[in-house]
C-alpha cells in the first residue's frame, strides 16, 4: 500500500424495484445489514489508507486475504477471478473525468478499480475518492431505469462498462492532438512537436496497458459459467468487450500515425536543411567567379612593366567593366538556375 493512501471513504446505495437508499457516508456498523439484505448493495469505498478498515469490510462480506491483498497492492493487471461465493473483478480506469478531459498532452493516470460481486451485493475499492460511475449512480436514483429491476451481475457489468467508456474522450481528445500535430510537423517541424508525439505515445501506451488486459477480463466474465452471472447480462458484457475493442484499434491507430509522424518530423527537418543548404550552395556557386576575378585583379602587376602586365589597370573604363562583368555573371548564374528549377517557380 502506498504510504500516501487516502483514508477510506464509504458510499453506500441499496435498491430495488420499488426502493432507493443512499448514504453518501456509511459508517462501518452500517454495513452489517448489508450482507443480508433482500435489495441490492452497493459498497464502494473510496481510499485504502486503512488497512483494519479494509479487513473489517472483508470480514463482512467474506473476502478472501488473498483478494484484500490485491485490493492494496495497486500494480495488478486486470483480472477476474471466482471464490465460492462472489466474483473478485480488478480493472483499471483513467483518474481524470472525462468532462475535463484536457486537449493539452498532459500526463494519462490510470487507478485500480477492485470489485467483489456477491449474489446480492457489489463491493468496489478504489484508489481516492472521484471516478467515472456517475452516469451509474444516476441510472440507479432514477426509479423507472433497468438497472432497479436487475441484480448486482448486471450492477457489475454497468461500472465496468462506465470505467470502459471513460477512455473514449480521452482517446477522442488524443485523435484532434494526432490532427493538430499532423499540421504542425509539416508547417515547423521542430523540438516542440517532437516532444508532443512522443508524451503521446506514452499516454497511448498507458491507455494500451489499461485497456489490453481488461478485455482479456471481460472476455473470461463471458467465459465464467458462474451461477452470479445471469445469461441476460453475458449480452451487455459482450457489448463492453466490443467497447474495448474498438478502444484497443483506436489507439493502435493513433498509435501508427505517431510513429509515421516521427518520420514525417524526421523528412521535414531534412528537407529544410536540405533546402537550407541548397541556398547556400547557390550564394557560393554565384561567388565563386566574382571571387576569381578580384583575386586576379588583386595581384597586382604593374601596367607599365610590359604590354601583358594587366593592360585593364590603365585602362579608363576599366573598373566600371568589370563590375559591369561580375554583375553579367551573377545575373547569368541565377538565370540559369531558374531554368533549372533550383529556385523560383521551379522549386515550388
Amino acid at each position: 500500500m502506498a504510504p500516501e493512501a487516502v483514508h477510506p471513504q464509504i458510499q453506500t446505495i441499496a435498491y430495488g424495484a420499488d426502493s432507493f437508499e443512499e448514504t453518501a457516508s456509511a459508517v462501518l456498523t452500517d454495513l452489517a445489514a448489508s450482507v443480508h439484505a433482500p435489495a441490492v448493495r452497493w459498497i464502494n469505498v473510496d481510499g485504502l489508507g486503512d488497512i483494519p478498515t479494509l479487513q473489517h469490510i472483508g470480514k463482512e462480506f467474506g473476502l478472501h486475504p488473498l483478494a484484500l491483498e490485491d485490493i492494496v497492492n495497486l500494480h495488478q493487471r486486470p483480472k477476474v477471478e471466482a471464490y465460492d461465493s462472489y466474483l473478485f473483478i480488478v480493472l483499471r480506469m483513467p483518474v481524470a473525468s472525462p468532462s475535463t478531459v484536457d486537449v493539452s498532452p498532459a500526463r494519462l493516470e490510470t487507478e485500480q478499480v477492485t470489485m467483489a460481486l456477491g449474489r446480492d451485493f457489489v463491493v468496489t475499492f478504489q484508489e481516492r475518492p472521484g471516478d467515472s460511475f456517475d452516469p451509474v449512480r444516476h441510472r440507479l436514483r432514477n426509479p423507472g431505469g433497468q438497472i432497479r429491476q436487475r441484480g448486482p451481475d448486471y450492477l457489475a457489468y454497468a461500472l465496468t462498462d462506465a470505467a470502459i467508456d471513460a477512455f473514449f474522450p480521452i482517446l477522442e481528445a488524443y485523435g484532434e492532438q494526432v490532427e493538430e500535430l499532423e499540421d504542425d510537423v509539416i508547417a515547423q517541424p521542430g523540438n516542440r512537436q517532437i516532444a508532443r508525439i512522443h508524451e503521446l505515445k506514452r499516454n497511448l501506451l498507458t491507455a494500451r496497458r489499461a485497456l489490453w488486459p481488461l478485455r482479456d477480463m471481460v472476455n473470461a466474465l463471458l467465459r465464467e459459467d458462474s451461477p452470479l452471472i445471469e445469461k441476460q447480462t453475458l449480452i451487455y458484457l459482450r457489448d463492453c468487450h466490443d467497447h474495448a475493442s474498438q478502444l484497443i484499434d483506436m489507439i493502435e491507430t493513433y498509435r501508427e500515425i505517431c510513429s509515421g509522424l516521427v518520420d514525417i518530423h524526421l523528412s521535414s527537418v531534412s528537407n529544410r536543411m536540405n533546402e537550407v543548404m541548397k541556398v547556400l550552395t547557390i550564394i557560393a556557386t554565384i561567388f565563386i567567379p566574382l571571387t576569381f576575378i578580384v583575386g586576379v585583379y588583386g595581384m597586382n602587376f604593374d601596367p607599365e612593366a610590359g604590354p601583358l602586365s594587366m593592360p585593364e589597370l590603365g585602362w579608363r573604363y576599366g573598373y566600371p567593366a568589370i563590375l559591369m562583368l561580375m554583375a553579367i555573371i551573377a545575373a547569368g548564374l541565377l538565370i540559369w538556375f531558374r531554368s533549372k528549377g533550383w529556385i523560383g517557380r521551379g522549386r515550388e
